[in-house]
């Protein structure tokens, strides 16, 4: 699961509502009190939510079909995935950023329109090239729309009302995730109007152009503090972050040219220029993108890499399933989002648990959640080794669970306590930064279990069966992800005992 964590950069203070006849032309009987229209604009809210979320895993099931249908390289399957993420993730922060500064509802229907617009270029594209582009696209287009979600209900409800909202919308992006699943591959496998893996993003129009439609049910609102855009920031982060994941994408492919092994020189570079610049705005007295002295606080650089390691193995893990189940076994699309579903299942049930676990048990109970992840990752590798070519899908349906059990146990309570380490003041940037990770995370994980898997399938037995095959290369590529579960069991043990008096 990858859904980021934050959303406004600013730090969570009461924005003013909009005023005006456009302030919420769809609060009815209470005129002047903005009473009803706040849960008439969550539903919107949520809606949007949801597609987002659902773009990010519903890719997975149609990756086989997609590289079928445009004849794609495991590289450019990465970047199907990668593209949309590391877009995403580099520009959050900017994203609440833009909401606070012209108006959340405003940002909220321009990053609609354009992902919407996104999704239909993704739908209609004539080549790989033309949809990788798109789906960076889309996944700006994503940067500038979900932020606005969280930071609109952060504003507009309070006490129980906000928890109520919070709580649907945690609910929702669950459902989301499910239903990227099951529903993408039932879309895929259905192939209405001879369309196939194209209906995976088309289904977004009709919603995207009712959610436009929708937006006035949104209070408008805005940060009482209009802090400037740092688009120089933005640039050296997002060249630095493309320079260091590209090369681990495409090199291997090209057999590691001279240009692969320039780009990560350039990214270190890159990313020391950042950094230097941050603080350069921070000693001018400007608001950085990232405030470097949170990156020096250590239990927070350690809850970072924490949450880089343990978002690195979720993409990762759906891309190489998909793979394994559709191309390698044979499934339709529908059939492997099916057996895949109670992963997303075992995620929310875990997420919904965990909050009173962790409030009777403490990190202990994170701990817990990290080694059943790591265990059931564990497993998961052992029972496709011994099963080979002749691995039965069906049987790992309880494996499965409890990967999802183990992310949920994990993934939602990290990122509560993580935030936990920086004061109030800073909980906007923090949480972006956090959110941030996250898509980093996702998109190095791809790169790294990319290499393995596609290293395994060009070196396998030629003899060997394509089932066979992709078994062995879905081992090598989980491989990573089993290394990183048990580093994050190290690091966060290592993190209880700096709790400790």
């Amino acid at each position: 699961m990858t859904a980021p964590a934050a959303a406004s950069a600013e730090a969570p203070a009461p924005a003013e509502a909009g005023t005006g006849a456009d302030a919420d032309v769809c609060a009815n009987a209470n005129a002047g009190a903005n009473t009803a229209a706040p849960w008439r604009g969550l539903a919107v809210l949520l809606l949007a939510g949801f597609v987002t979320i659902f773009d990010l895993f519903v890719v997975n099931v149609a990756i086989p079909g997609m590289q079928a249908g445009l004849a794609a390289s495991f590289a450019q399957v990465g970047f199907i995935v990668v593209g949309y993420e590391l877009a995403f993730g580099v520009l959050l922060i900017t994203g609440g950023r833009l909401g606070d500064l012209f108006g959340r509802r405003r940002l909220f229907a321009a990053g609609m329109a354009g992902f919407t617009a996104a999704s239909a270029l993704c739908g209609l594209a004539p080549g790989i090239g033309f949809l990788i582009g798109a789906r960076v696209l889309q996944g700006l287009a994503a940067a500038l729309l979900f932020p606005q979600v969280y930071a609109s209900i952060r504003v507009n409800f309070a006490g129980d009302d906000s928890r109520r909202a919070f709580g649907l919308l945690g609910m929702t992006l669950g459902l989301a995730a499910i239903a990227g699943q099951v529903l993408g591959g039932w879309l895929v496998h259905a192939d209405l109007f001879g369309l196939g893996w194209r209906n995976i993003f088309l289904i977004n129009v009709p919603i995207g152009l009712f959610a436009i439609a929708a937006a006035r049910c949104i209070p408008e609102s805005r940060a009482p503090r209009r802090a400037a855009l740092d688009w120089a920031g933005v640039a050296l982060a997002s060249a630095g972050l493309a320079c260091l994941l590209v090369p681990l994408i495409a090199g291997p492919g090209q057999g590691w040219p001279a240009w692969s092994l320039a780009m990560p020189c350039a990214a270190a570079a890159l990313l020391a220029g950042f950094w230097r610049q941050q603080e350069g705005r921070r000693m001018a007295g400007r608001l950085p993108l990232v405030d470097m002295r949170l990156l020096a606080q250590c239990r927070f650089a350690l809850g970072a890499t924490l949450v880089l390691l343990v978002y690195s193995t979720s993409s990762s893990f759906f891309l190489c399933f998909a793979l394994l189940a559709q191309t390698g076994l044979g499934l339709d699309p529908f059939a492997a989002g099916s057996i895949f579903a109670p992963c997303s299942v075992g995620f929310v049930a875990a997420s919904l648990a965990m909050p009173r676990l962790v409030a009777r048990r403490g990190t202990a109970a994170i701990i817990a959640g990290a080694a059943v992840y790591a265990v059931s990752i564990g497993v998961l590798i052992a029972q496709v080794h011994a099963a080979g070519a002749s691995l039965a899908p069906a049987r790992l349906i309880p494996v499965l669970l409890a990967v999802g059990v183990g992310q949920g146990a994990i993934m939602t309570p990290l990122l509560n306590l993580v935030l936990g380490f920086v004061e109030q003041a800073q909980a906007g940037m923090a949480s972006g930064v956090i959110s941030t990770v996250q898509q980093v995370g996702a998109a190095l994980g791809v790169a790294a279990v990319g290499i393995l898997f596609r290293a395994a399938l060009a070196g396998g037995d030629g003899a060997a069966t394509q089932a066979g095959r992709y078994a062995s290369a879905f081992v090598a590529g989980m491989l990573y992800n089993l290394a990183a579960s048990l580093a994050v069991c190290g690091l966060l043990w290592a993190l209880a005992r700096r709790q400790r008096p």
